[in-house]
């Protein structure tokens, strides 16, 4: 059996990467998302060890001297960061694993794991983004102003990825993933694993 693959998908707020994320796992077997450790506070209907594992910045910091983190970084003065030991344990197992990160957090991966796969996912538009972060119902105007700001920051580190999707229509977006996952497990190095007893009666 071989290890699971790491994958970083990244976007800027209100680009569909949770949801896209959530669908692509529940359509796919042997893939999870990462579970990362914050310090910010559990927001309605987020759960301790489901969504986030809810920790002190004491705690955190803890991890961090500790070096137990494979990556970590402040975002809107909250930390948030992922633990190294459960993500080699779910490789051992054969498990896929999806990170959902920053650029920030994608380049972090990537020194510490050069063979990760890193995807970004766009929205079709500035109008798009702006309404979907609207929508959410959650932000006001200058929390808005204040994401679509960063989005455009963020977005410009597009070309440091290995794949791009655009988040136009749903369906596309997650066939697109789909296709990312499949295409990196029909390598040959992993096929060649896989199927090891049928290489070997074919070859006899």
């Amino acid at each position: 059996m071989t290890e699971g693959q790491l994958y970083v998908v990244s976007a800027p707020s209100g680009a569909g990467k949770t949801s896209l994320v959530k669908a692509l796992c529940e359509s796919m077997d042997k893939i999870v998302v990462s579970v990362s450790h914050t310090t910010r506070k559990p927001r309605k209907g987020e759960h301790d060890g489901q969504n986030y594992h809810f920790i002190s910045t004491e705690m955190f910091r803890k991890m961090i001297i500790n070096d137990e983190l494979l990556e970590y970084a402040e975002v809107f003065g909250n930390f948030y960061g992922t633990s190294e030991r459960w993500v080699r344990e779910q490789q051992h197992k054969g498990n896929d694993i999806i990170f959902e990160l920053d650029w920030q957090g994608a380049q972090q991966i990537r020194q510490h794991v050069p063979a990760a796969i890193c995807i970004f996912i766009l929205p079709p538009s500035q109008s798009a983004l702006k309404m979907r972060l609207e929508a959410r119902g959650t932000d006001d105007a200058e929390v808005i102003a204040h994401r679509m700001a960063k989005a455009t920051s963020e977005i410009s580190h597009y070309h440091e990825f290995d794949y791009i999707v655009v988040n136009n229509q749903f369906d596309t977006a997650l066939a697109d993933l789909q296709a990312i996952i499949r295409c990196q497990r029909l390598q040959c190095k992993n096929q060649r694993l896989n199927h090891a007893p049928l290489v070997k009666e074919l070859l006899s």
